[in-house]
């Protein structure tokens, strides 16, 4: 099984903690062969999972988006995540979202927590609990 991790590194302290919680669930169920693209931001997250989805059984996404004050957050959104949902289905391809929006740079750091609540992790538990399902 070979699942591809695709990581926005726009806010790299959050990211950090969100790839830290992807692996950590992983590892957990002994998953070995993964391999991890950083793209700056989580609009090329889509543009990446269609270029690379014939090399991967799945794939896990990673990165957070935190409301400014323009509408530009709600575009980002909505736009990235029904591209997400789209290759997702239409390819029949796992994809685990772990992108976090939050209003504000404290939730973000919470979400991300590894001792916590890690959107990360829950992203990794989620696409393998599909993968299992489907082998």
């Amino acid at each position: 099984m070979k699942i591809c991790i695709i990581l926005s590194t726009f806010y790299p302290e959050i990211s950090k903690n969100l790839l830290k919680g992807a692996i950590l669930q992983l590892k957990l169920s002994r998953i070995k062969s993964y391999k991890i693209y950083k793209v700056n931001g989580t609009f090329e997250i889509p543009v990446m999972v269609s270029i690379l989805k014939k090399n991967f059984d799945a794939f896990i996404v990673l990165g957070c988006i935190i409301k400014g004050e323009t509408p530009h957050f709600n575009y980002l959104s909505t736009s990235v995540f029904n591209s997400i949902l789209n290759l997702s289905t239409n390819y029949r391809i796992p994809i685990g979202n772990g992108l976090i929006t939050c209003s504000n740079k404290r939730q973000a750091i919470a979400r991300s927590d590894l001792n916590k609540i890690n959107k990360g992790k829950e992203a990794a538990s989620a696409v393998l609990t599909v993968l299992k399902s489907i082998s």
